[in-house]
């Protein structure tokens, strides 16, 4: 079982998770102290490109992903005045011959799920649940935390992996709240059985128009249907009610499709989410601790790899605390350097996508004709840098 030794983890969502196994991975010990009661994740779904699969791969855990997980035959964007399909990623044979991996889509329950699992299996990581880390200190020769319920942990180092508003970037990078870009979501998911929108049901589809989009995919082999509308507003820092809300939609989506304003009367609103990101910044660690994923680089979801820039992280991290032989200093350092350019360019590459799934007016005009001449081979290539997945430092070294 872990002890003093161990590589304290905050947070146990998907990047603290694959922080622990990678580590265990390399014969490292981990513990995980997770804020909430019990380990769990929010029930929505995620989005997956290959370049993951280069780390679940690693991990051994690519066949219990894929058990729960949907494989959509394309990715669309299709115009949410028109309802006219602008983009079609085939996400097929053809896409698995270019990029060696599927694309999926998956409950964000079953794959945190899968990673706790594994987690539970390995010896040398202990998890820490209703452990809420209200302080830190970096010892010098090691990490202690306090909870808020008095308690005290103490490890060899400490990865943040606290999400977007991480106690520990405030400590570290000092740069405030994360950017809110006046755009809020709503989430929902809804039986397949009861889905009467005319749309595609086994696609990953995104309905992109002047300030306002919706996504929508399946879950649970087709059981259950992911939608996620999304819209600017100039109340979004604002909390309302179900029927403040209801009129909002209804107002910001009148001039949509029919079918997305079908899509929206599925729509639980009893809660929305304020969209942020954050800029980038060279540096995530100081001493001891080092922030991962969300905590060192949120970006937005345009492209739909936060989740997935946490879980490389997490790979890298171990590979280079295992060859850092005890200076985490160092190690943090190089863990920087390895991730910092790709992290960076998919936050900047998020914030211009946001740009272009949004636009109106002649701007709109201007998009669809152009990416009308968008075939197979050019949409690769776009997505290349990012599906052709990272490289761990110490296999680039081999």
């Amino acid at each position: 079982m872990p002890d003093r030794d161990s590589v304290l983890i905050v947070g146990g969502g998907l990047g603290g998770l694959t922080t622990a196994l990678a580590l265990a991975r390399r014969g490292h010990s981990a513990r995980v102290l997770e804020g909430a009661p019990e380990f769990g994740a929010i029930g929505y779904g995620i989005q997956f490109g290959p370049n993951v699969f280069h780390m679940l791969d690693r991990l051994g855990v690519t066949e219990e992903v894929l058990a729960v997980a949907d494989l959509p035959p394309a990715v669309l964007m299709i115009d949410a005045l028109t309802g006219k399909e602008l983009i079609r990623i085939p996400t097929g044979a053809s896409f698995r011959a270019r990029f060696k991996h599927p694309y999926i889509v998956i409950h964000r329950i079953d794959l945190h799920n899968v990673l706790l699992d594994a987690c539970r299996r390995c010896d040398t990581i202990e998890l820490v649940g209703d452990a809420m880390v209200t302080g830190f200190e970096d010892c010098g020769d090691g990490v202690a935390v306090a909870t808020a319920d008095a308690r005290t942990f103490t490890g060899a180092a400490l990865v943040a992996a606290d999400g977007v508003r991480s106690l520990f970037r405030q400590k570290l990078v000092n740069d405030g709240d994360p950017r809110p870009i006046g755009y809020v979501a709503h989430r929902t998911i809804v039986p397949m059985a009861e889905l009467k929108a005319d749309v595609p049901r086994d696609c990953v589809a995104l309905w992109g128009g002047p300030g306002m989009h919706i996504v929508q995919y399946p879950l649970r082999h087709h059981t259950l249907f992911n939608i996620v509308a999304v819209f600017r507003t100039s109340t979004h820092g604002e909390k309302g009610d179900v029927a403040s809300y209801r009129a909002e939609l209804d107002h910001t989506y009148r001039d949509a499709h029919p079918s997305m304003r079908a899509l929206l009367a599925t729509m639980d609103l009893d809660r929305r989410w304020q969209i942020g990101d954050r800029a980038p910044v060279r540096h995530w660690h100081r001493g001891r601790v080092v922030l991962l994923g969300d905590a060192a680089h949120a970006p937005l979801q345009s492209l739909a790899q936060g989740a997935c820039m946490a879980i490389e992280d997490g790979l890298c991290l171990g590979e280079l605390i295992h060859t850092g032989d005890g200076d985490f200093t160092a190690a943090f350092r190089r863990f920087e350097a390895a991730r910092l350019l790709r992290t960076a360019r998919l936050q900047l590459e998020s914030r211009a996508m946001w740009d272009f799934y949004h636009c109106g007016g002649i701007e709109r005009d201007v998009r669809n004709a152009t990416i009308a001449d968008w075939d197979e081979a050019h949409l690769f290539e776009c997505l290349a840098w990012l599906y052709d997945g990272f490289a761990l430092p110490t296999e680039r070294a081999a």
